[in-house]
């Protein structure tokens, strides 16, 4: 199983005697139940269980199942364990060359492909590295690359255009209201199977999105998850007390993604028939990322969040990227789109929860039970759409680690808006 390069979830075999598995992250949704007889089921969505099974479950990534051996992990590299805390040296041509790799191996594909471009950071480099490996290739078209953002606030749609014009790109811009955002909640959360905020703040507008892509003909995206959680680029980052927790945090970030980003790319593309590739978790180069000394990573003392990612590919003669987007502050997803699009939703989702309703929420929702007005009106949908007793145990709520602020958004964090990163 090792052996096998991308993203994966499959069964192979016969009713008595298979093969199923997952791939090292969980880029590619699985989960697994019993029926009354104890009969083994496995789907790729959640609702596909719950009228055989009695329990449901997710399918842990890095893992296999035969009848014969139960589950069994087969990647289990030594950076999986939080406690080991790597000591390798820095080496920016060796991540720079890994990452052109893993993009490249994403590349390959029968069907006409895009590469979702937000502006920020590590959808660029995506789509800069997309386009060299094109241009090497001898490929004369353009690349295409696709944002999306509310019309007139996005700072997304602005860094994505100036990234689209540097590297010469067939550029799409497509925009949504703060109604189209809201009406598509329902359906949103059947797709994504979660009650998170953080999920469904961002899966929206890439949801509303691809709807659009569909039509233009593309079939498959290249997209920038996982770098977040391999770097340390989320702001509240910049608390961490130490580089042995903030190793520790990237590896929980990590072992997770299958139930955060890794779940919003793939079930928002899917949901009309689009896959998303995702180059930052390619398993090699993963591993390198991993390996490295988190010193390296920290923030503060003049090094702004994905120092050694943006270092890696500020060249001097040849620089991946204009200065100002190599250099642009995280901006999440659910923010960068356009910072009313979090406000319009707080201000929906309380004027539907009444206090009194809120007020019960412990006895409700006993189990994970809501901080805000804004989590239990998604918990109220999910709970209305999967009424399974085991539908919230698949499911794990984002919220930053360190820092003042429980809300998910970057902007709640007291780094936002730092512009003064040595470069």
């Amino acid at each position: 199983m090792n052996l096998l390069q991308g993203d994966f979830a499959f069964v192979v075999g016969s009713e008595t005697s298979y093969l199923a598995a997952r791939d090292p992250i969980g880029v590619a949704p699985l989960y697994w139940g019993q029926s009354e007889d104890g009969a083994m089921w496995f789907a790729s969505e959640m609702k596909a269980l719950v009228e055989d099974c009695i329990t449901i479950n997710l399918f842990p990534p890095g893992c296999y199942f035969t009848p014969e051996t139960g589950f069994k992990r087969y990647y289990e590299p030594p950076w999986f364990n939080e406690k080991f805390i790597p000591s390798t040296k820095l080496d920016l041509v060796k991540l720079r060359t890994c990452f052109e790799t893993a993009v490249e191996r994403r590349m390959m594909s029968e069907v006409p492909f895009g590469v979702l471009l937000s502006g920020g950071l590590d959808s660029s480099l995506v789509a800069a590295a997309v386009s060299r490996i094109s241009k090497t290739r001898g490929d004369t078209s353009p690349i295409i690359s696709i944002s999306v953002g509310l019309k007139g606030e996005s700072p997304d749609l602005i860094a994505a255009k100036k990234v689209s014009e540097f590297l010469g790109t067939n550029h799409h811009e497509f925009t949504f209201s703060l109604q189209d955002g809201i009406d598509a909640l329902c359906k949103l959360i059947w797709h994504l199977e979660t009650y998170d905020v953080t999920t469904i703040r961002a899966s929206t507008p890439m949801f509303l999105m691809t709807r659009k892509i569909k039509a233009l003909g593309i079939k498959m995206v290249l997209s920038g998850e996982g770098s977040d959680e391999e770097f340390g680029g989320y702001l509240y980052f910049a608390e961490a007390p130490s580089k042995e927790l903030f190793h520790e945090e990237t590896v929980a970030r990590v072992k997770n993604l299958h139930t955060s980003d890794c779940l919003r790319a793939n079930k928002s593309t899917m949901a009309w028939g689009v896959e998303a590739r995702v180059p930052f978790l390619d398993k090699d180069f993963l591993d390198f990322v991993m390996n490295i000394d988190p010193a390296e990573k920290l923030i503060g003392n003049g090094r702004i969040e994905k120092y050694v990612l943006r270092k890696a590919f500020d060249l001097p003669d040849d620089c991946y990227l204009p200065k100002e987007i190599l250099w642009r502050q995280k901006e999440q997803f659910s923010d960068g789109v356009g910072y009313s699009w979090i406000d319009a939703l707080i201000d929906h989702t309380t004027s539907k929860v009444s206090d009194e309703m809120f007020a019960m929420r412990s006895e409700i929702y006993p189990l994970d039970t809501p901080q805000n007005k804004e989590a239990f009106y998604y918990r109220q949908i999910f709970e209305q759409l999967f009424h399974h007793p085991y539908a919230r145990k698949t499911v794990k709520t984002w919220q930053p680690t360190w820092g003042k602020s429980r809300d998910p958004s970057g902007r709640a964090q007291k780094m936002h808006a730092f512009h003064d990163g040595k470069k």
